[in-house]
């Protein structure tokens, strides 16, 4: 704890930021709160869709060896750009994903194999769930280091600044006191020397 000044103006300065601290502190344990739902949320979807990938990719593997037929060049076609728009979870911005934008397949249906159409398909909504994951797992991201100032902030006002301007509030209080006690003390005795003086003057 900084020295304190041991007067009433720093008494009231304690006790306005004590007012401050706990009005604020409320306010930061809910936004702590809703930043840990917010966090689980995003961990059940991520959980549920790396489920949906595995299945995915396990299909896909079936038929995989095809794309090495010479006639097959499917990756110029999965060259994408995601749709990211934001919403605001406990005043910080997350990406959500919203869709992917692949360049265009144009290609000779006659030389093609009938397959590559469902191989381009599958591919297509393979890159666009790997694109969704890659979303959500940069909003936890965002999401934990918002939650960890926020915890600091939180601990910052109840282990710290509220207890220093508590113990401030106490330590000024009983000093004023003491203050106001030893100068009724030194009126009293000067009240009674001055009493003292008058009956000497009378008896005078």
């Amino acid at each position: 704890m900084e020295k304190i000044k041991l007067t009433k103006g720093e008494l009231k300065k304690q006790r306005d930021a004590l007012k401050q601290y706990e009005r604020y502190l409320p306010t930061l344990q809910l936004k702590k709160q809703q930043l840990q739902v917010e966090i689980l949320r995003q961990l059940e979807s991520l959980g549920e869709k790396k489920h949906v990938e595995a299945l995915k990719k396990k299909t896909i593997e079936n038929w995989a060896g095809l794309l090495a037929e010479p006639q097959v060049h499917i990756a110029p076609w999965l060259k994408k750009a995601s749709r990211i728009d934001f919403k605001n979870i406990a005043g910080v911005d997350i990406p959500v994903f919203t869709g992917v934008d692949f360049v265009s397949a144009e290609y000779d249906l006659f030389v093609m194999p009938l397959w590559v159409d469902h191989a381009l398909e599958a591919l297509r909504a393979l890159v666009a769930l790997r694109e969704e994951i890659a979303t959500i797992e940069k909003g936890i991201e965002i999401l934990r280091n918002e939650l960890r100032i926020t915890t600091q902030r939180v601990n910052l006002f109840e282990k710290v600044k509220i207890p220093e301007s508590l113990e401030a509030i106490r330590i000024i209080k009983i000093y004023i006191g003491d203050q106001m006690a030893n100068a009724v003390g030194r009126s009293k005795i000067a009240k009674r020397k001055i009493e003292r003086y008058e009956l000497l003057e009378v008896d005078a």
